[in-house]
């Protein structure tokens, strides 16, 4: 599930996410994808039926996905609404995270510390994490000071993976980011088993 923004096909998107994880089909959600994944979860594994994201609507009485409101600029910290100018609310470049040691990402990254590049101004709500969780969604990689959401998995699925950052920016050719070249796999895997 590629990234993209806006409403257009958002369900759509969403209804995709549950078929993959409902009958085990490989997922790689980016960017947009993991967040269409997480609202997933929330409705239909976690119960909260309004989950949606603030991108959709301001006033989401579930805002599962939010726009960044607050981020260190040097050593000051910056706050803005969305009825604020968006100008410089990106995160944009490369961030750090760490990930879970148990889970299939650090399995594929063969390390649990990675460096990714960003590029996005709406971020899963940390606050749905303990709800989520509870339900089988794994978050398994966050940044290094445990606020943001960088990864998510299911235990127990073949391969669904969702991701905030964009690995696309690092694949190459001939050099594919380890995501695609472990998601292709798992699809080859897949087309076996029908």
């Amino acid at each position: 599930m590629p990234g993209g923004f806006g409403e257009r096909g958002s369900e759509g998107k969403i209804r995709a996410a549950r078929f993959a994880r409902t009958h085990k089909v490989p997922y790689f959600g980016i960017c947009f994808g993991m967040q269409m994944a997480v609202i997933e979860a929330a409705r239909n594994l976690a119960g909260i039926k309004d989950a949606s994201s603030t991108e959709f609507d301001r006033n989401a009485s579930e805002p599962v996905v939010g726009l960044m409101t607050e981020w260190v600029k040097g050593n000051t910290l910056e706050k803005r609404s969305d009825r604020d100018n968006l100008g410089g609310t990106m995160r944009l470049g490369a961030y750090k995270a760490h990930l879970g040691a148990e889970t299939k990402i650090a399995e594929i990254y063969g390390t649990t510390e990675i460096s990714e590049r960003h590029r996005h101004r709406y971020e899963v709500n940390a606050g749905y994490r303990e709800k989520l969780e509870a339900c089988g969604l794994v978050f398994s990689g966050l940044s290094p000071d445990g606020v943001l959401p960088e990864t998510i998995e299911y235990a127990d699925h073949p391969w669904f993976i969702g991701v905030q950052y964009h690995p696309e920016l690092k694949s190459r050719p001939l050099q594919p980011h380890p995501l695609f070249s472990s998601f292709i796999a798992a699809a080859l895997e897949q087309s076996r088993l029908v």
